[in-house]
This record gives structure tokens, C-alpha cells and sequence, in this order.
């Protein structure tokens, strides 16, 4: 297809799927002449993962940049491109290591991934993110006194544990390797808000069952 197809096919400006070939964030179509290139299904589906990141998920264009790096990387295997990607997105800047409630909830955490036989894969010097922002999270709720001590956690990642299932599931529909990583990213963007929306819906109708 040519460019116009293209902007019509995915909704985005020629102007924007320009600005993405230069950013590095589509990859370059097969050029036909000298003024025109011809995309094909794959520049569609990366332009809708590109405008997911940054259009829907917030992302910034330099992190969206890593994570299309961290996806095309076939130097690593499957499991550690589809770790590389997600870690990629943006996340929470470590807490600090003078915060008597970070040490708290750092005990907390590490009891939880013990039960649930979970283990921080990325390496001493690629710390996990998603391990940062949940020991965050975990210090502010000990800062203002609230449970979240092993126990209390467990029952969250136990439920994260049977939802990760139902999303590899959905990821592995794909038929590409690479459709499999960009299908990660995009659940782990886009499904959030869903399971955000889902859970305080569910809160409201738990609440008007008991009270």
C-alpha cells in the first residue's frame, strides 16, 4: 500500500507517519521510486502500536523508541525480547534507600515474591521497574498506616498470577514472534486502565451489596 492507503487505513496523519519514519519508530517502506515507498501489513500494525504507546498510553517518544529497539532485538530470545520491551515503558524512579517505610515495604514485597515463588529476573544492573514501583507503592501505604504486610498483599498476586495466564494467553495468539512482543507492549499499556476501571466498578458493587 501507499502512504495514502496507509493514513487512511490507521487513521494517522501522513504528517505524523513521517515524523515516525524519521523518529526511527516505523520502520522505512520498500522504496518504489524515488519519491514513494510501498508499506505493507506490518508498517500497519507497528503504527498502531507506535500511536497505542504515545497517542493513548502517554508514552514519550524516546521511550517508545526503546521499546520498538528492545522488540526487534533477535540477539535475545523470546522470553528476555518480551521482558526488554515492557521494561522499556516508563515507570516509577527507585525509591529511596534511606526511607525506613521503603525498608518496611521491601521486607513485605520479598515475602510476597517468596510465596509466590517469583523472582526478580532482570539482573542486579537492570533493576526491574515494575519491582520499584511496587515497593513504592507498598512504602506509601505503610507511610500512612495501612495493611500491607505479606498476608495482606498475597491475595493481589495471586489474582496478578492467574491474569498473567489469561494475557500470554492473548499474547500468543499472534503468529510472529515479533506480533508477539508488540501484542506484550500493548496489553501491558492498554489494558491497565481496563483492569483499573474493572476493579473500581467492582468496588462499588461489593459496597452496595454489604452497606
Amino acid at each position: 500500500m501507499r502512504l495514502a492507503e496507509l493514513r487512511e487505513r490507521s487513521g494517522v496523519s501522513a504528517a505524523t507517519i513521517k515524523y515516525y519514519l524519521r523518529e526511527g519508530l516505523l520502520q522505512p517502506g520498500r522504496r518504489v521510486s524515488a519519491t514513494q515507498a510501498e508499506y505493507g501489513e506490518d508498517h500497519l500494525r507497528r503504527l498502531r502500536l507506535v500511536r497505542a504507546l504515545i497517542q493513548i498510553g502517554g508514552v514519550p517518544v524516546a521511550a517508545a523508541r526503546e521499546v520498538i529497539a528492545a522488540a526487534e532485538d533477535e540477539s535475545l530470545d523470546h522470553h528476555l525480547r518480551l521482558g526488554a520491551a515492557t521494561r522499556a515503558l516508563p515507570c516509577a524512579q527507585a525509591p529511596a534507600d534511606d526511607d525506613p517505610a521503603v525498608e518496611t515495604a521491601r521486607r513485605s514485597v520479598e515475602g510476597l515474591l517468596a510465596r509466590l515463588g517469583w523472582s526478580c529476573e532482570a539482573g542486579a544492573d537492570v533493576p526491574d521497574p515494575a519491582h520499584r514501583r511496587l515497593v513504592d507503592s507498598v512504602a506509601a501505604l505503610v507511610r500512612l498506616g495501612y495493611p500491607c504486610d505479606t498476608e495482606h498483599l498475597l491475595p493481589y498476586g495471586t489474582l496478578a498470577a492467574r491474569l498473567a495466564v489469561t494475557d500470554l494467553d492473548m499474547v500468543e495468539e499472534q503468529p510472529t514472534a515479533t506480533g508477539q512482543i508488540e501484542a506484550a507492549v500493548a496489553l501491558t499499556v492498554l489494558y491497565e486502565p481496563v483492569l483499573l476501571s474493572l476493579r473500581r466498578m467492582a468496588h462499588a458493587r461489593e459496597s452496595a451489596r454489604r452497606f
